[in-house]
C-alpha cells in the first residue's frame, strides 16, 4: 500500500524540462520545489518535527549556522534577544530559514540587523527553488503591505482575542453541563467549542510568544510541534515533499499525484478518512511517546499537561463517577478531532487544480506565486471574523503574512488584488462543499498536471 514518492520525485528532479508549444518556448518546468529529496521523509516513525529539522540540517547547506538566501549567519547570541521568542532561533540552527525570515519580518528592521551576524557566503546553492526577487510578486506585495501597516485598523485584534476567550469559556460551560446532566449532546457541543478554540489558537502561535498560543494544547496537540510542522514546514512548502502535513498522513491519505497509488489509497480513503480525522489528535500525542523512546529523551513539556485541564475540571464538577467523566471526555476528544480534521484538511489545499508535488510548475517560482498555486480560499467564510478565525479562512494571505492577526488580513485584499492583476496571476475561491468533494477527488488523482498561474478555477 506504499507509494514510492522518492523514486518519482528524484526522477522528476533529475529531468528539468524545457517545453515548446506552437513554436514558442515555455519556462523550465519542475515537479518538486526541492533539489534534494528530504532526508527521513518516508520513515513512518521519523515523520516528526524533530526529524524534519534534522533532515533540513542535512539537506540545506547551512553548515551548522543559519542560512538566509545565499549567506550564512551565526545567530547564537541573538536568540535570547529575539523579539519573537528564542525558540524560533534555537530550533532552526543549521537550517535554511529564508522563507521563515521573509514571511515573519514585514519591516526592514531585521534585515538591517543581519550584517552584524554574517559569517560568510554559502558554498552551495539553495535546496529550495522558491525565489524572492526584488521585482517579483512577493517582494512587491510585501513592500506595499509594509507601506500600509501604519494605516491599518488593528481593533479587530481585540475581537480575535474576545472570540477565542469566549470559546474557552463556552467549552468549560458545556463541559460542566455535560457532566451535570450526563449529556453526550453537551459533550459534543463542548467538542465543537474546543475545535474552534484550537483552530483560533493557530492564529497566535505564528506570533511572538504569548499565552493564547498554548490553548492549542487543549486537545493533545502541541503548539511547539506545530510551530515546526505547520508554521515552518506546511506554511512555506505546502503540498510539497517538505510539507509535514502531507507526509504525516501517508500512506493512508496520499494527496500527491502518483501512478503507483493503489485503489484502496485512491478510493478507500474516502471512507476511512473520516475515521482518521477522529483519532488524529490522540495519535499525534501517542506518536510523541514513540519519539521519546527512539531519541532516548523526554520530548514532552509542562504545557502538554494543558490537555488534561478539561477532564480535571469535569471531575471536580462531579467526582461521583470517574467512568462517566471519562466517557464524556472521550466523546469531546473524538468530536474535536473529527471536526478539526474535517475543517483543516478541507480548508484550502487539496483540490485537483492546486499544485501538488508531482505536478509541473515553473522552476525558480516566486514564493508568493507558489502560495497562490497551492491555495484555493474558502469564499463562504469571507466577511465574518468569527468564521475566518475558526475555519483557517483568508488562507492565502495568512500564508504570506502569518504574523498579522486574522482580523487584520481583510484590509490587505485591495493591495493583494492589485498586485495579482499587475502580475496577471489568478486568485481562486470556492465554497467548503466544493473543497470537501475536491479533496476526495485529489486523493484519487494519479495523473500529473501543469499548473498555470493564470488559469481560472474549473
Amino acid at each position: 500500500m506504499s507509494v514510492d514518492l522518492k523514486a518519482d520525485t528524484s526522477q522528476s528532479n533529475a529531468s528539468v524540462m524545457t517545453e515548446k508549444s506552437n513554436g514558442s518556448h515555455h519556462p523550465n518546468l519542475i515537479t518538486s520545489i526541492t533539489n534534494k529529496y528530504p532526508s527521513y521523509r518516508d520513515d513512518l516513525l521519523l515523520k516528526t518535527p524533530h526529524f524534519w529539522l534534522e533532515g533540513r540540517r542535512e539537506d540545506d547547506g547551512a553548515e551548522g549556522l543559519w542560512r538566509i538566501h545565499d549567506t550564512l549567519y551565526d545567530l547564537t547570541d541573538f536568540a535570547a534577544r529575539h523579539p519573537g521568542g528564542p525558540s524560533w532561533i534555537q530550533l532552526t540552527k543549521g537550517t535554511d530559514i529564508t522563507e521563515l525570515f521573509e514571511t515573519h519580518h514585514l519591516t526592514t528592521k531585521a534585515e538591517n540587523l543581519l550584517p552584524k551576524f554574517k559569517v560568510r557566503e554559502a558554498t552551495e546553492p539553495r535546496n529550495i527553488r522558491l525565489t524572492f526577487k526584488d521585482d517579483g510578486f512577493y517582494r512587491t506585495l510585501k513592500r506595499r503591505v509594509r507601506e500600509k501597516l501604519s494605516e491599518l485598523d488593528y481593533s479587530p485584534v481585540k475581537t480575535s482575542n474576545l472570540i477565542i476567550d469566549s470559546l474557552v469559556a463556552s467549552a468549560l460551560l458545556f463541559a460542566f453541563l455535560a457532566v451535570k446532566f450526563n449529556s453526550y449532546l453537551m459533550a459534543a457541543a463542548c467538542g465543537l467549542c474546543i475545535n474552534w478554540t484550537v483552530i483560533s489558537a493557530h492564529n497566535y502561535f505564528h506570533k511572538k510568544d504569548n499565552w493564547r498560543m498554548r490553548l492549542f494544547n487543549l486537545a493533545f496537540f502541541s503548539y511547539r510541534e506545530w510551530r515546526v510542522s505547520h508554521a515552518m514546514s506546511h506554511h512555506h512548502y505546502a503540498n510539497s515533499v517538505l510539507d509535514l502535513e502531507v507526509s504525516y498522513f501517508e500512506p493512508a491519505l496520499c494527496w500527491l499525484p502518483n501512478p503507483d497509488k493503489g485503489l484502496v489509497q485512491r478510493f478507500g480513503a474516502w471512507f476511512y478518512g473520516p475515521i482518521l480525522y477522529s483519532i488524529m489528535m490522540l495519535m499525534e500525542y501517542l506518536k510523541r511517546f514513540v519519539e521519546s523512546y527512539k531519541l532516548g529523551r523526554n520530548t514532552f513539556f509542562a504545557d502538554d499537561l494543558i490537555a488534561f485541564i478539561l477532564p480535571t475540571f469535569m471531575y471536580l464538577v462531579d467526582s461521583s463517577s470517574i467512568m462517566t467523566v471519562l466517557k464524556l471526555w472521550i466523546v469531546i476528544l473524538l468530536v474535536t478531532s473529527f471536526l478539526f480534521g474535517l475543517t483543516g484538511l478541507n480548508a484550502a489545499h487539496h483540490h485537483p487544480d492546486i499544485f501538488h508535488s508531482g505536478d509541473k510548475i515553473p522552476d525558480e517560482i516566486d514564493f508568493g506565486v507558489y502560495q497562490i498555486a497551492t491555495v484555493i480560499d474558502r469564499a463562504d467564510v469571507k466577511g465574518s471574523q468569527f468564521a475566518v478565525l475558526t475555519s483557517f479562512g483568508d488562507h492565502c494571505l495568512h500564508h504570506m503574512f502569518p504574523t498579522l492577526d486574522h482580523g487584520v488580513l481583510p484590509q490587505l485584499y485591495p493591495i493583494f488584488f492589485k498586485t495579482c492583476d499587475e502580475f496577471e496571476y489568478v486568485y481562486r475561491e470556492c465554497n467548503w462543499l466544493h473543497h470537501i468533494i475536491s479533496q476526495n477527488r485529489q486523493l484519487a488523482r494519479i495523473e500529473s498536471r501543469t499548473y498555470d498561474p493564470r488559469a481560472k478555477l474549473e
